[in-house]
């Protein structure tokens, strides 16, 4: 036995690196199918890391499936899932440590079902059946539904019950289906085409009660998911499921998980109706009340400010101011045209005392030729010439007999 054992000790990076390479290079570990159930999950930032381990809970081995694989698996592991798993055994050295890396997920039991639900959900998600732009609201208060489930179902007994607890006197069209078994697809198919035949209905119920995955099968069937995705009603679905979506659900207008939920979603009750309209009634009251109170308040602050004022004083004063005003504008009118008068009265004199006639009178003459001219100088003149002399009172003709100059004149004063 020793002769099987090193001549030295091993480091423990050099025995967990062989650990290493026998897991990691093993060809069975390096693409390897494992089912157990999920006892633990955690989602880091970097994926989700989960154990998985036997049913009587003796083994147990860790997992992980990164971020970038997770939209690839065609089940998410929750705790208590019963799973397949394919993936590969890696080691970590520093931790002493290996678990698997997932790359795919089934649900045991029902693996190949999954798969293939998982193929349809992403091919009909591709057409855009299940995009949110397509989905219609529900009427507010419908006269007329429809409710498509088995006859025999406790799921119509419910549905029957809620609506007419809720809304009374709401009119109620049933469109039997087989809602299990093989035959449930195409019967559900046909439950939906009469009600949109007959065209009363504003709401479309699909529902049935709790059932196993084999049960509900119908409801993932592709015939019954594009018939509730081209329905012109709008659809909502009550499916007694409380874990998983199917692709009815996804396909329809709304979904609740109960066929009593979805009645009492598709109708308000009248009670609460009667309850908000109450207190509607009281919100108007308490508005125009408070409407009312403040416009008398505001009513009497006007009044008040009325008296505060005093109007009836203010139009004296207003009236004895523009007294005040007349007065001033007459003085101001009277002073300005005595100033005018006897600016006239000056400009007057003094144009008076300019007027040629004025020096006339004095005893002065103007002698003009006959041309009417003035005569301004005696060299000017000449012996015989008529000349015309004006006086203060008339005129007189003369006719020049002698000129003498003003050089003769002092001439003569000198001799």
């Amino acid at each position: 036995m020793n002769s099987y054992l090193p001549d030295t000790p091993l480091s423990v990076t050099g025995l967990t690196d062989y650990i290493q390479s026998l897991l990691e290079e093993d060809k069975i570990l390096r693409q390897v199918w494992v089912t157990g159930e999920v006892s633990s999950a955690n989602h880091h930032r970097s994926g989700l890391f989960f154990t998985l381990q036997d049913c009587d809970r003796t083994a147990g081995i860790k997992c992980v499936a990164w971020n970038s694989q997770l939209p690839k698996l065609a089940q998410i592991p929750i705790p208590g899932e019963q799973l397949i798993i394919l993936g590969s055994i890696r080691v970590y050295p520093q931790r002493g440590e290996y678990q698997l890396t997932v790359w795919q997920t089934l649900p045991a039991g029902v693996g190949l079902q999954a798969l293939r639900y998982q193929q349809l959900r992403n091919r009909l998600q591709a057409e855009g059946l299940f995009d949110a732009e397509r989905k219609r609201p529900l009427p507010p208060h419908p006269q007329t539904i429809a409710v498509v489930t088995s006859p025999t179902a406790a799921a119509w007994g419910d549905i029957q019950k809620t609506l007419k607890h809720r809304y009374p006197g709401l009119h109620v069209l049933f469109s039997p289906a087989t809602v299990q078994g093989e035959q449930a697809p195409e019967s559900i198919v046909k439950a939906i085409e009469r009600v949109q035949r007959d065209g009363r209905a504003e709401v479309l119920i699909l529902s049935r009660g709790g059932g196993s995955v084999e049960e509900l099968a119908c409801f993932n069937d592709e015939r019954v998911v594009r018939a509730v995705a081209t329905c012109y009603i709008p659809v909502i679905t009550g499916i007694g499921h409380q874990r998983d979506e199917s692709l009815v659900d996804l396909a329809a207008d709304a979904c609740v998980h109960t066929p009593t939920a979805a009645a009492e979603k598709v109708v308000p009750s009248l009670s609460e109706l009667y309850t908000q309209h109450q207190e509607r009634v009281v919100a108007l009251h308490e508005a125009v009340h408070d409407s009312w109170e403040r416009s008398f308040n505001q009513l009497q602050m006007l009044r008040n400010r009325l008296r505060r004022l005093r109007l009836d004083q203010k139009v004296q004063q207003e009236a004895q101011r523009l007294v005040w005003q007349r007065q001033k504008l007459i003085q101001i009118t009277v002073g300005r045209s005595q100033q005018a008068k006897q600016h006239l009265e000056l400009l007057r004199e003094k144009l008076a005392s300019l007027d040629p006639k004025a020096v006339l009178q004095r005893g002065y003459a103007v002698v003009r030729l006959e041309n009417g001219a003035i005569a301004r100088a005696a060299d000017e003149l000449a012996v015989g010439q008529d000349l015309l002399i004006q006086l203060g009172q008339g005129e007189v003709k003369v006719k020049v007999t002698e000129i003498t100059t003003k050089a003769q004149r002092h001439k003569e004063v000198d001799g």
